[in-house]
């Protein structure tokens, strides 16, 4: 399988008076194809690692390789290119953006990336909620949605530029368990039939069973790695 993501002894600490280490010399590889679920208790670093490897924070001290380039050296405006070309996100609370139609808010990272005009968007963002059984609702605004159904908008946003890899921060923390084993399908479906790969934040044991590799962390270090049914 091609490597997708990896990191290399990756340290992040917090200065300060009393400086806070978040993530301990944290070392993992991620595969195209893969469904990788991140475990521990809270307070264990689990979401820190999440930010690290998505780029949305930077290392203290170790290296981040993403597609083959290593990452973690570069600047800001760089890195934040390749987070919108490269990587989509999915957190425990949706952050629609209540002003703007569902469709809108699909719409949103397509025009930042600029790849397409309007109308190409448009059809885009529309097959895709469509393709999460959103078709429906593609002129609503988000608070006239169950909260499934947001989450299931925010997926079809962080799918919005075709990205490599999708990264959830307890996607389903905020659902009942109907909703949550909805949001679950879909990631793994994404993985094992659009050849997606998904690294995923979770508390829950049936998330992380639905996966292929369960990463555990403690007190911001990676205790195990293993594959589900191994």
């Amino acid at each position: 399988m091609t490597e997708v993501l990896r990191a290399e002894r990756v340290t992040r600490v917090l200065p300060g008076e009393v400086p806070v280490t978040l993530v301990r010399d944290a070392s993992l590889s991620v595969s195209r194809g893969e469904f990788v679920s991140i475990m521990g208790p809270s307070g264990s670093g689990k979401s820190s690692l999440l930010y690290l490897l998505g780029l949305l924070d930077m290392p203290t001290s170790g290296r981040i390789w993403l597609d083959g380039e290593e990452v973690s050296a570069l600047d800001d405006r760089r890195i934040a290119r390749i987070r919108l070309e490269k990587l989509g996100f999915v957190f425990q609370f949706h952050f629609l953006l209540a002003e703007f139609s569902v469709l809108d808010n699909v719409m949103l990272p397509m025009a930042k990336l600029g790849r397409l005009n309007e109308a190409e968007r448009r059809e885009r963002a529309a097959r895709l909620l469509d393709d999460l059984g959103l078709g429906d609702h593609i002129r609503k605004r988000p608070d006239q949605l169950s909260g499934g159904q947001r989450q299931r908008v925010a997926i079809a946003r962080a799918l919005a530029n075709d990205p490599l890899i999708i990264l959830a921060d307890e996607p389903t923390g905020n659902l009942d368990s109907v909703a949550s084993a909805n949001v679950r399908d879909i990631l793994s479906a994404l993985v094992h039939e659009g050849n997606k790969t998904v690294l995923a934040v979770t508390h829950d044991p049936d998330f992380a069973r639905a996966g292929d590799r369960q990463i555990h962390i403690i007190d911001g270090r990676v205790e195990t790695d293993e594959v589900n049914g191994g």
